[in-house]
């Protein structure tokens, strides 16, 4: 199939979108709009720069202009949790939303669906992972930190240690989540690794155009699992570093595809699969500008 053919659809057309500022880097729009040509869904998937300034307002008006839903993106995640009429328990627990389905009656819901994507990459990435395994070390404390946290306890892994260069912001991450996550100093990482299974950078410290992230791995047990939710580029520095120690690693890639599933699910009403086929189309978009 040639999915940069566009074969168009109707006027009943159900819309989705993303809503960011800016929201010209999402990979989304390409993301959806490969499964609703793959599934022959009369739909359409659209990107929506909106400020903060008028977030409140779009995302009032998306019922009148007969959209079914809208993904959240940066810098808007905690502004759309306050701004819904209904949130799922994840996303009240993390304040924070990234999913928005509107229903029927112009209702706002609301779902945070990074951490059950942050999993699924996770478990598709390292089958052999288990959770009860070792401690996890998380790098930063910014939203997405808040659903892996979150994820990584429900998952049952027995110690989350958090590491933030601004350690107010873990204590603050560390305090509203609850259970056992525990600061510790981000200048003495190698103070947080013994007895750890895993290892997730959530920082954009090794993403294109930012420095890199500076972090001496020979700590880590040989059986530890590293992972960074940075795709752009697609192998980062850390991962490099895991893998010449020999350590198993997962991209950031697979994350993204995975959180997008359940609003596709919600939206058109068809559960949506990510194989490898949808990962080199999403891909090729990153070289796309």
């Amino acid at each position: 199939m040639n999915m940069d053919h566009f074969e168009g659809y109707s006027g009943n057309a159900k819309l989705a979108g993303v809503i960011g500022w800016p929201v010209s880097h999402s990979l989304s729009p390409r993301l959806h709009g490969y499964w609703l040509r793959a599934y022959g869904i009369d739909g359409a998937y659209v990107p929506l720069p909106v400020t903060s300034k008028n977030l409140q307002t779009a995302l009032r008006s998306l019922s009148k202009l007969g959209f079914v839903g809208v993904n959240i993106t940066v810098p808007h995640k905690q502004a759309a949790f306050a701004a819904v009429d209904e949130a799922d328990e994840i996303a009240r627990r993390v304040g924070a939303v990234n999913t928005v389905i509107v229903e029927a009656d112009g209702k706002l819901i609301g779902r945070n669906t990074d951490g059950f994507g942050f999993m699924e990459n996770l478990r598709a990435g390292c089958r052999t992972w288990r959770a009860e395994v070792g401690a996890a070390v998380v790098l930063g404390a910014g939203g997405a930190a808040r659903s892996i946290c979150a994820a990584l306890l429900d998952s049952g892994v027995p110690e989350v240690r958090l590491l933030n260069r601004t350690r107010e912001r873990a204590e603050v991450l560390a305090a509203e989540i609850g259970g056992s996550i525990r600061v510790m100093d981000w200048a003495e990482p190698a103070s947080a690794m013994p007895e750890v299974g895993l290892l997730v950078n959530t920082t954009t410290l090794g993403m294109v155009d930012k420095p890199s992230l500076e972090i001496d791995l020979s700590p880590l047990a040989a059986s530890a699992l590293v992972m960074d939710i940075v795709y752009a580029p697609l192998q980062t520095a850390l991962l490099d570093q895991a893998e010449a120690r020999g350590l198993a690693t997962v991209g950031g890639l697979g994350m993204l595809l995975h959180q997008a599933r359940p609003g596709f699910a919600a939206w058109y009403g068809y559960q949506p699969e990510v194989t490898e086929a949808l990962a080199d189309y999403v891909r090729a978009g990153l070289g796309s500008g």
